[in-house]
């Protein structure tokens, strides 16, 4: 099956048609708050990795800390991002917009990944440093960016369908 007839059976399906006709701006308002818990309490941890906040807590006791808020609102906003999808599906599919938020979301997923399987197993030995070592406030202050720049996305998204 073509994408676009695909899309357009996600689109015309009983979610799809759920979600146009009275889910809308339930989800859409739970995305929102799972997005500020997620992204916020990254927002943290990165302001930490820059050395910008919390320099005499261990970046360890911070990530541990803020762990499980990252993750759920992280878990609740792409649930209700893939529903929101689903109830215009053709039409975000094809919004550049949408494709530049869909990479920025790509590279900060990157970004995270070669900060935990590089720059993050080192960390015993810069723990409770007042400022990370430069590889670490690099990956901080582009995760920043990276977020900001999804939400700025996200943000025009809603005004180019």
């Amino acid at each position: 099956m073509p994408v676009a007839e695909w899309l357009a059976a996600l689109e015309h399906s009983g979610i799809g048609e759920a979600m146009r006709e009275s889910w809308f701006p339930y989800v859409e308002g739970t995305h929102v708050l799972a997005l500020a818990l997620s992204v916020g309490t990254i927002v943290w941890f990165d302001l930490r990795l820059v050395g910008a906040a919390m320099r005499t807590r261990p970046v360890s006791e911070i990530y541990q800390g803020l762990k499980p808020w990252m993750l759920t609102g992280f878990a609740v906003m792409f649930a209700t991002g893939a529903l929101l999808f689903v109830a215009h599906a053709t039409k975000v599919y094809e919004s550049q917009v949408f494709r530049a938020k869909a990479a920025l979301l790509l590279l900060a997923g990157v970004n995270m990944l070669v900060f935990h399987l590089t720059i993050d197993r080192r960390r015993a030995a810069w723990n409770e440093m007042p400022v990370p070592p430069m590889a670490a406030r690099v990956a901080g202050l582009l995760s920043l960016l990276l977020w900001l720049s999804v939400i700025a996305a996200g943000r025009m998204l809603a005004y180019d369908l």
